[in-house]
């Protein structure tokens, strides 16, 4: 309230969170640098079955994360969050000692359950101890952790396989535990909400939207873009995406509460956070496939390439809040998108053939940490004006856009190139159009939200 003294241990708290958002991307992206040395230990199993140790943590966590932000709600923050990261070390150490594919692929899975409690619940418990001049700053510091994570996935994902996959995995263990000893000391304690209507028909259709959806999305190159089982999932989960629209307008208390919607900028800035991350995925993964398939780095290499994403991000980060309070929120988050559709047409018009790193690749990546630094944090505040009892919940829909649209973005660039290999450049070239296209969207998103916000409720 208005004269409190904000909660001292607010910075250990954002720190607990943080730790744990970073587990969860990393998961995503550094898996991806092991599959080769996972398939040799597991009898050169083939790609399409490879490919679900990364699908099945991800399809997992995009549709478990409404219902998990949802149940947090109800039972606490608190409880959920530790459940989640008991739950995602417990699956951590059966993706390590997995002695088979199959036993690694159910293990993911169990750990997508518990980043889907993680990821939601994180920023829930961290926003309310900060007091509202520095929320921009911790929200700068919870994204730019996740960015990180992202862009150094390659690099701390190759550091680890090289010595053995099963690191990429156990090297959770230790940052899991310590995180719960933490949390069990500093996380707040938060009051259950009520624990009545739960809404397990709405529950369901959520689930069956989100997971055919993003079955559909991360398995389109291995199924086949026109096959029946790629577009059998694609149309069953806008069919359930339709239904359960209509169950949450006639349903009493329903899994996705309305109230989100009238939040006034909220629903632009879930829309903007999908566009952006549309964007973000596709250039991300763009430039992994230039530098090792255009250019030749190693993976090493590669992730000593794009460091000065994430470096710029922390930076611009640790600002965001002076940034915000000055220009204010909507100019903020615009300058962010604008930059990344300055990136990628300075890749679109400066990349060649030829590795001319300093001045074809690196302006851009300074321009795309300065766009992830300043938008991510502007979108995601949009979680912090929602009433306390909805943070989780709101916080879930957030993530689902991203997760949907880091799923879909891929997909696209994946599409673009037909192979996560080696690409040529027109198709990257294609994916830097797509990426600014989508930058443009999200800049409009912004300018929406802001205006929403100073509308009368």
């Amino acid at each position: 309230g208005p004269g409190r003294a904000p909660d001292p241990r607010r910075w250990l708290v954002l720190a607990v969170a943080s730790a744990a958002q970073f587990l969860a991307v990393l998961d995503v992206i550094a898996v991806n640098i092991a599959f080769p040395a996972i398939g040799d230990d597991f009898g050169a199993a083939s790609t399409a079955r490879l490919s679900w140790v990364l699908n099945a943590y991800t399809i997992v966590l995009t549709a478990l994360l409404v219902p998990a932000g949802r149940l947090a709600d109800r039972s606490g923050g608190r409880r959920s969050f530790l459940t989640g990261l008991v739950v995602f070390g417990v699956a951590s150490v059966g993706c390590g000692a997995a002695p088979g594919l199959e036993a690694l692929i159910a293990a993911r899975v169990l750990q997508g359950v518990g980043a889907a409690v993680l990821v939601p619940t994180s920023l829930s418990l961290a926003l309310p101890g900060f007091p509202q001049r520095e929320r921009a700053t911790a929200l700068g510091i919870w994204t730019a952790v996740s960015a990180v994570a992202a862009s150094t996935g390659p690099l701390i994902g190759g550091a680890l396989a090289a010595s053995s996959w099963r690191w990429i995995f156990l090297i959770n263990v230790p940052v899991v535990v310590a995180a719960a000893l933490a949390g069990l000391r500093l996380l707040p304690r938060t009051a259950p909400g009520d624990r009545h209507g739960l809404d397990p028909v709405g529950t369901l259709l959520v689930l069956l939207c989100t997971g055919c959806l993003a079955t559909a999305f991360v398995t389109a190159e291995d199924w086949g873009r026109t096959s029946a089982g790629t577009l059998g999932m694609l149309a069953a989960g806008l069919l359930a995406g339709a239904l359960g629209v209509r169950h949450m307008r006639r349903a009493k208390d329903p899994v996705i509460d309305p109230e989100l919607f009238r939040t006034p900028g909220f629903p632009a800035a879930g829309l903007g956070i999908f566009a952006y991350f549309l964007a973000y995925s596709a250039m991300l993964l763009s430039i992994t496939l230039l530098c090792t398939g255009v250019w030749g780095f190693s993976v090493q290499r590669t992730g000593l390439a794009v460091a000065p994403w994430p470096g710029t991000v922390l930076v611009v980060s640790a600002l965001s809040g002076r940034i915000v309070g000055a220009i204010g929120e909507r100019v903020a988050g615009a300058v962010g998108s604008l930059s990344f559709v300055a990136a990628s047409l300075w890749w679109l018009v400066g990349v060649e053939q030829r590795a001319h790193y300093a001045v074809a690749l690196l302006p851009g990546l300074v321009l795309a940490g300065v766009g992830t630094g300043l938008y991510q944090p502007v979108a995601f505040a949009a979680a912090g004006r929602l009433p306390v009892r909805l943070l989780s919940l709101g916080s879930g829909v957030l993530m689902m856009a991203r997760q949907g649209g880091t799923a879909l973005g891929v997909a696209v660039l994946v599409a673009l190139t037909g192979s996560t290999q080696h690409a040529p450049l027109p198709p990257l070239r294609a994916g830097w159009v797509f990426a600014a296209a989508m930058s443009i969207a999200a800049t409009a998103a912004v300018v929406r939200w802001g205006s929403a916000r100073r509308a009368p409720r």
